[in-house]
């Protein structure tokens, strides 16, 4: 409680805590979390449990909140447990939309904590009750979640070091499975006019087809995701589909496009003040250059790389060889967090 009264400044008055409703905390919570303060969020949906209510629709709401918040909080144990009984409840009291988001909670949750299978069932519920209500935003995103537990599945069993497409037959039929659902949620979110949502597939469909050896496929989405993200302004959207195309050049044998591509990549990490980032795009035009034979530009790039890599102590990119494995550690536009 300590915590909840150093988190929470202005609110950190015992006596309105304990005199609220349960409706008060949990709407103070909600607030708390959309603020991105989670921890102090938690504090308040937990005390409007123990304050307790007879709304059963309220409860649940809690429950739900509370399994996104510990999610973020990446407690994922615990947001499994509150999604569960998020599950459970509406269950009980026939609410197949709850059903039908808490289903979809929990799969994001168990697809996290790597046990795809069981996140598969939660994503099919989530799908079959939104296909039963009619509900096409709530059937995109079931797709989506299905294509991100099996990208995550397909990743998984892969081994570092194995380049794209020679991946083991387990994990190229996962990963076909996820480009799969990727497609069938851009039908409809094209349907639902969600350019946004549109864009956080097109990226995650091409990775997936970077995977898979299918790198054409994969500077088509890429190329998709970058207009989106020029539409919406979004400079690190942007900065991950430059680098993904890169990636993917690449692979095509086409050194100069790749390189034109990593070096915008490097004016948007410079943009946006990622060191890291500018870093590990230095590497990469590095090893382009090293390629086109453009040997003075290759050793400027790794000179630049050495030296944000000393400052930023990083062990490993100091240490590593100029093998070409870079390609794989740099497809970022990922699960998560679109």
């Amino acid at each position: 409680m300590d915590d909840w009264r150093h988190s929470c400044g202005i609110f950190a008055d015992l006596p309105f805590r304990m005199e609220s409703s349960c409706l008060d905390l949990a709407l103070e919570g909600e607030r708390l979390c959309k603020a991105s303060n989670y921890r102090a969020g938690v504090s308040f949906f937990e005390s409007a449990i123990q304050i307790g209510t007879e709304d059963l629709q309220i409860l649940s709401a809690i429950y739900s909140q509370l399994g996104n918040a510990y999610f973020h909080l990446q407690e994922y144990n615990k947001a499994l447990e509150y999604h569960r009984h998020d599950l459970t409840l509406t269950r009980t009291i026939g609410d197949e939309i709850g059903e039908a988001k808490a289903s979809g909670n929990l799969g994001n949750t168990l697809k996290v904590l790597g046990r795809y299978n069981e996140a598969v069932v939660c994503c099919q519920r989530h799908l079959d009750i939104t296909k039963a209500v009619f509900d096409k935003v709530g059937q995109a995103r079931a797709l989506y979640n299905f294509g991100n537990v099996y990208h995550a599945k397909g990743k998984s069993i892969c081994w570092s070091g194995t380049e794209p497409g020679d991946f083991p037959e387990e994990a190229r039929n996962a990963l076909r499975k996820a480009a799969q659902y990727y497609e069938a949620n851009l039908l409809l979110v094209k349907e639902l006019g969600d350019h946004a949502a549109q864009g956080r597939t097109y990226g995650n469909l091409g990775n997936t087809y970077y995977l898979l050896g299918d790198f054409e496929r994969a500077v088509a989405a890429h190329e998709k995701r970058l207009l989106i993200a020029k539409e919406f302004g979004d400079k690190s959207a942007e900065r991950r589909a430059h680098c993904n195309l890169g990636n993917a050049y690449i692979f095509l044998g086409q050194f100069d496009m790749a390189a034109s591509h990593y070096k915008k990549t490097l004016q948007l990490a410079r943009l946006l003040k990622d060191k890291a980032v500018e870093a590990q795009a230095c590497y990469s035009l590095g090893n382009t250059y090293t390629l086109l034979q453009d040997y003075e530009r290759a050793i400027d790039y790794h000179l630049k790389h050495l030296v944000i890599a000393q400052d930023l102590k990083d062990r490993y990119t100091i240490c590593c060889s100029l093998s070409f494995d870079f390609v794989l550690k740099f497809k970022d536009e990922g699960c998560f967090l679109n």
